[in-house]
């Protein structure tokens, strides 16, 4: 998928109206099953929290015995996370009718790591680390004139050669615990890169090739300790019943290129441009737009409710004061790969420490096109009648892949004044 295939937003927001009710609509408490790990601390005590906070049924709680680490093997995923899992749904909801979602509590891992190689692919992968070796070597012997055509050939052979040993080495298999989740009721899906979200708005009227069908909701409670999960339930709450106040910041790069049709990068930087005109619209919150290529400076986003900006690779920028219940997120390669080291300085571990209650990030290399387009998941969030989960699944292209979502999942921001946006 290309940026250009996405259904413009407004376009996206009429279909929704007029179309009443998506598939992924009023998620209830109920339908909400909780996965907490006994072997790491304070998981089940925060599981039932949260439960209790949102009237969660006890049953819906699945205790597993998973490794306590951040980054797991495949082989742990299957046995320790998948397998359980997947057995309870087989037992509690055999028509995959009455649950809907998943929450990923504190202590159950952030990434699942590549399957391990076999001999015979191992095999594989020297042979074609020792063609690569020979290729350089022609490449060097071949000297660097310009218009070498001899060159340009053995490069591109060169370029072949790495995507056969990413292939071979399986680095497109790695993904996000969560993400590999939402896909843990499909009997069999490949494992080589991403597969398309069947509730991504912009596939709406395409015919898209290898789209499971069986997606769950996936949300995670998570983060840098204990006190803050407890605080991120409690602040979604606490917003609830209030609204949530304060002002959005976006932080595009280049100025707003209009009307143009855009790919990739350009697409993208204005989404983050659609994406403040369409909240000023709303009337909901004040609206600072940048267009300049460097960062919001610190101390420059006091009250900050809604943010989305780029480009600060694994270092937090601190120009934010967080209004309790914000939501924002950063587009970085590498802003979700831990939660947990005290010295890492990515985007998601740092603005919860800071006092957002919901962020989505990637566990590793996404590719720009992964991340939610901005203008999206910010425009359903302010219509106050889709929760946090929904919002994320609607505006997420692909599961089995790098992006999670942390947050109380049923954390409606404009609930208490929802109201269909302009």
């Amino acid at each position: 998928m290309t940026y250009e295939d996405v259904i413009p937003v407004l376009v996206v927001l009429f279909a929704l109206v007029i179309m009443g009710p998506v598939e992924c609509y009023a998620l209830a408490p109920e339908q909400v099953v909780v996965v907490a790990n006994r072997m790491a601390w304070h998981s089940c005590d925060l599981a039932e929290y949260y439960m209790k906070r949102r009237g969660i049924p006890a049953e819906n709680l699945i205790e597993l015995k998973a490794p306590a680490v951040e980054h797991c093997s495949r082989d742990d995923y299957e046995q320790y996370i998948a397998s359980p899992i997947r057995a309870f749904l087989k037992k509690n909801d055999p028509e995959g009718s009455r649950f809907r979602c998943l929450v990923t509590m504190y202590g159950i891992p952030l990434r699942v790591h590549p399957p391990g190689l076999t001999p015979e692919e191992r095999k594989r992968l020297s042979e074609l680390e020792r063609q690569r070796s020979s290729k350089r070597e022609q490449i060097k012997e071949a000297g660097q004139e310009q218009d070498n055509k001899e060159l340009e050939a053995l490069r591109d052979a060169e370029a072949k050669i790495n995507r056969q040993i990413d292939q071979a080495r399986k680095v497109f298999q790695g993904a996000a615990v969560d993400s590999e989740l939402a896909l843990v009721r499909e009997d069999h899906y490949s494992l080589d890169g991403w597969l398309p979200n069947k509730y991504f708005l912009g596939y709406r009227g395409k015919k898209i090739e290898n789209m499971p069908q069986k997606a769950l909701l996936v949300s995670r409670l998570d983060g840098p300790s204990e006190e803050i999960v407890r605080r991120i339930i409690d602040d979604s709450l606490e917003t609830e019943r209030e609204g949530l106040r304060g002002t959005a910041y976006f932080d595009a790069r280049w100025p707003d290129p209009g009307d143009k049709k855009l790919t990739g990068y350009a697409f993208y930087d204005r989404a983050i441009h659609n994406t403040a005109h369409l909240v000023e619209k709303s009337k909901r919150m004040p609206v600072v737009a940048d267009s300049q290529e460097k960062l919001f400076q610190p101390g420059q986003c006091p009250d900050a409710a809604f943010y989305c900006g780029w480009y600060s690779l694994a270092h937090y920028v601190d120009a934010f004061a967080w209004a309790r219940g914000a939501v924002g997120f950063h587009i970085a390669s590498s802003e979700c790969t831990t939660l947990k080291n005290k010295g890492s300085q990515v985007w998601c571990k740092v603005m919860l420490e800071k006092g957002v209650a919901a962020t989505i990030g990637p566990v590793a290399e996404p590719y720009v096109q992964a991340f939610p387009p901005p203008d999206l998941f910010f425009t359903l969030l302010l219509d106050g009648r889709l929760n946090l989960a929904e919002c994320y699944a609607l505006s997420n292209p692909f599961w089995s892949w790098q992006m999670i979502l942390i947050g109380d999942p049923l954390y409606r921001p404009f609930k208490s004044s929802q109201r269909s946006v302009p």
